[in-house]
C-alpha cells in the first residue's frame, strides 16, 4: 500500500435480530425452510394488509444501542425507503431515516498497542429484503435469478460507523468487536454463514495531509472477516492506481468476487434523496419512555470490555490474553467456567488460546456443543495436574490429545496410562548418575561454560523416563552433580 495515501473507511453493519417472528407480521424468522414458505400477505406486500410493529424488535434495538454507548431517542418513527429490486415485494423497504432509535455511540478497538475509539453515527431498525439465488458463478454471469422471500421482513438493525477506520485491518477488528457485543447482549446469533451478520463498507483514499475525503465506493454484503479485509485491501489499491494513472474514482456500488480476489462494479451509488424517504403512514411514531430505557439498561449483561477489565484486574491476565478470550462470548463463558476449578488463570488462558483454539479451528466445533470433548472443568483439571507436579507440560500435551479423541478426564488418562510424573528424588538421581556417566563430553562442555549442554543431558534423562521425570528436579540434580 502506498504510504502517500490515507485510507478512509466507514462500515454499515446489518444484523438480524433473534426474534421468533418478523418485524411487522407473525411469519417465522427461522433460517432455512423451503423457498417462499415463511411468508404471509403482510411481508409479501399484498393489497389491503397493515403492518404491526414487533415490540421485541424495538427492545432489542434499544439494548444494542445502549451496549454501543448510544443515546436512545425519546421519539422515533419508521419511514419508507423507495426503490425497485426483485427481492423487495412492496417496492419499498420499511426503515428509519431522520429519527433513528439510537445515535452518537462508539466502541473501542485495539490496533497493535494503540487503543482506538470508533464513532457510531446511528443504529436504526428496518426489515430485511428477500434473497436472490443467481443461476451462475456470479450475478454478472448468471442467465437468470430466482427469488426466495423467506427472509423478507426479518428484523434488522443497521449500525452505521463514522468514517474513523484507517485500514482494512481496523475494519476487521471493528467488525469482530461489533459481533462480540451483539452476541453478549443476545440480540442476534451473528451467524455470518447464514447472513445474520453482514456489512457494507464505504472506502475512499486521499493524499496524506488532505482534509477533504476522496470519492468513495461501497462494497456490498461482506459476510466474513477475511472477505471484508481482503476486499478493502484490493479496493484501496484499485483506487490508488486509478488516481495515479490520471483517472477519476467513480462513486459506485461494487461487489466482491471471492474466487478472483477482485471487486466488480454493480451500479452507481444512490444518495438519500434517490430513495424518496417519507414517514410510513401505516405505522404510528414511537414514544420511548425513559423508564423503558432504564429497564433495558438494567438487563444488560457484562459486556466484553467490562469482562476484559475483570480478567485483568481480578486474575492478572495480560491485556492480550483478555482481549482474545473476550472476543468470543462462547470462549469467555468457557474460560469463566474453567476458573471455578483452578486458580491459575494465566495457565488456563494459555491452554485456551493454544491447544483448545487449535482444536476448535481444526474441527469447527463449538465449546457450547453438547458433545464437545473437552469441558472447561476437564481443561482446568489438566492445569491443576501440572501445577501439583503430577504431570509435566510435555506429558500434558499428550494427555490433551487423548482428551480430544475420547472425551475422558485428564486424571483418568494419567492413571490408566501410568503417566504420573516421577518426582521421587532417589529414583531420578539414579538415572541422572547414569546419564552423566554415559555422556562425559557434554559434562565437560557444561563445565567449560556451554550452557546448552545441559539441555542435551536433560533430554537424555527425560528420554530414559519416557518424559515422566520432573523437569525442574532433573535440572537441579544435573547441576548439583556436575558442579
Amino acid at each position: 500500500m502506498s504510504s502517500e495515501y490515507e485510507i478512509v473507511i466507514g462500515l454499515e453493519v446489518h444484523t438480524e435480530l433473534k426474534t421468533n417472528s418478523k418485524i411487522f407480521c407473525c411469519s417465522s424468522t427461522e433460517f432455512g425452510g423451503d423457498p417462499n414458505t415463511h411468508v404471509c400477505p403482510v411481508c409479501l406486500g399484498l393489497p389491503g394488509v397493515l403492518p404491526v410493529a414487533n415490540r421485541q424488535v424495538i427492545e432489542f434495538a434499544i439494548k444494542a444501542g445502549l451496549a454501543l454507548n448510544c443515546e436512545i431517542a425519546e421519539f422515533s418513527k419508521f419511514d419508507r425507503k423507495n426503490y425497485y429490486y426483485p427481492d423487495l415485494p412492496k417496492n419499498y423497504q420499511i426503515s428509519q431515516y431522520d429519527l433513528p432509535i439510537a445515535e452518537h455511540g462508539f466502541l473501542e478497538i485495539i490496533v497493535g498497542e494503540e487503543h482506538k475509539t470508533i464513532g457510531i453515527t446511528r443504529v436504526h431498525m428496518e426489515e430485511d429484503a428477500g434473497k436472490l439465488v443467481h443461476q451462475g458463478a456470479t450475478m454478472a454471469t448468471s442467465k437468470y435469478s430466482l427469488v426466495d422471500y423467506n427472509r423478507t421482513g426479518v428484523p434488522l438493525i443497521e449500525i452505521v460507523s463514522e468514517p474513523d477506520l484507517r485500514s482494512p485491518e481496523e475494519a476487521r477488528l471493528y467488525l469482530e468487536k461489533m459481533k462480540a457485543i451483539l452476541q453478549y447482549t443476545d440480540v442476534s446469533d451473528c451467524k455470518m454463514e447464514e447472513g445474520s451478520l453482514r456489512c457494507d463498507a464505504n472506502i475512499s483514499v486521499r493524499p496524506v495531509g488532505q482534509k477533504e475525503f476522496g470519492t468513495r465506493t461501497e462494497l456490498k454484503n461482506m459476510n466474513s472477516f477475511r472477505a471484508l479485509q481482503k476486499a478493502l485491501e484490493y479496493e484501496a489499491e484499485r483506487q490508488i492506481e486509478v488516481i495515479e494513472e490520471g483517472g477519476r474514482v467513480i462513486q459506485e456500488t461494487r461487489s466482491w468476487d471471492e474466487s478472483k480476489g477482485i471487486t466488480l462494479s454493480m451500479r452507481s451509488k444512490e444518495e438519500a434523496h434517490d430513495y424518496r424517504y417519507f414517514p410510513d403512514p401505516d405505522l404510528v411514531p414511537m414514544i420511548i419512555s425513559r423508564d423503558w430505557v432504564e429497564e433495558v439498561r438494567a438487563s444488560l449483561p457484562e459486556l466484553p470490555d467490562a469482562r476484559k477489565k475483570r480478567y485483568m484486574d481480578d486474575y492478572g491476565l495480560p491485556e492480550y490474553d483478555a482481549e482474545v478470550i473476550t472476543g468470543s462470548m462462547e470462549l469467555s463463558d468457557y474460560f469463566d467456567e474453567g476458573l471455578k476449578f483452578t486458580k491459575n488463570a494465566k495457565a488456563l488462558s494459555n491452554w485456551v488460546m493454544g491447544e483448545l483454539l487449535k482444536h476448535i479451528n481444526a474441527t469447527g466445533q463449538s465449546v457450547n456443543e453438547a458433545d464437545f470433548p473437552i469441558p472447561a472443568a476437564n481443561l482446568a483439571e489438566l492445569v491443576e495436574l501440572i501445577d501439583k507436579g503430577e504431570i509435566s507440560g510435555k506429558i500434558a500435551k499428550d494427555v490433551f490429545a487423548e482428551m480430544q479423541q475420547k472425551g475422558l478426564k485428564p486424571g483418568a488418562i494419567v492413571e490408566a496410562k501410568g503417566l504420573k510424573q516421577i518426582s521421587d528424588e532417589g529414583a531420578v538421581t539414579a538415572i541422572v548418575d547414569e546419564v552423566v556417566a554415559n555422556n562425559p563430553q557434554s559434562v565437560e562442555d557444561f563445565k567449560a561454560g556451554k550452557e546448552r549442554a545441559i539441555g542435551f543431558l536433560v533430554g537424555q534423562v527425560m528420554k530414559a523416563t519416557r518424559g515422566q521425570a520432573n523437569p525442574e528436579l532433573v535440572n537441579r540434580l544435573l547441576r548439583d552433580k556436575m558442579q
